[in-house]
């Protein structure tokens, strides 16, 4: 290396990684979220659990019977320097059913409907301008009902749901196909 990029290396100081970020969204089942971000380069964890709500620390069977205003979510951890937001936001759309606000395949409620939940003001922007895109383009006959709201707070579920698809794939597998989801994303996106 010549003497001037040592300078300037030592006058620009060590590259830093970029601080990793938190996304939020709630498309049905988690353990089928889940699997869906799994897969993407650049995700570093997954936590499914359980967003907003009434209740601290609410159970899954609580959540799962309604009333309690909490929506089955998953909470993805990523290296923005690897995967931006607006990926993580086409991965989500291609996950579920955006034409369905009462829930999602077979799994029915408010604890079910689809929503991407803010962290920040960009995240927002970010989320509605895909949104907008997504109904300028009208690739379905219906309107798109997934909401955009900002997260209060994050629930884990409880261990027995992490990495649900990973632990139990034959049960996993079972259900995500008798639920309806790969066939109706089929229809929906191709």
């Amino acid at each position: 290396m010549t003497l001037r990029v040592l300078a300037l290396l030592f006058m620009i100081g060590p590259l830093q990684a970029a601080e990793p970020q938190t996304a939020t969204f709630a498309g049905g089942c988690f353990w089928c979220v889940e699997e869906a971000f799994d897969k993407v380069k650049g995700v570093l964890s997954t936590t499914s659990g359980y967003a907003n709500g009434k209740l601290d620390n609410p159970s899954y069977e609580q959540v799962s019977k309604g009333g309690t205003g909490h929506v089955e979510s998953l909470q993805v951890t990523y290296d923005p320097d690897r995967v931006s937001y607006k990926k993580l936001l086409e991965v989500f759309w291609h996950n579920h059913d955006p034409t369905d606000g009462g829930g999602q395949f077979c799994d029915r409620g408010n604890q079910y409907r689809p929503v991407i939940f803010y962290h920040d003001e960009q995240q927002q922007r970010l989320a509605v301008e895909s949104r907008n895109t997504l109904r300028s383009n009208k690739p379905f006959k219906r309107h798109i009902l997934t909401a955009i709201e900002p997260l209060k707070v994050f629930y884990p579920a409880e261990k027995r749901h992490q990495d649900y698809h990973q632990k139990n794939p034959v049960r996993y597998k079972f259900y995500k196909f008798t639920c309806g989801r790969p066939a109706r994303l089929e229809e929906l996106w191709g």
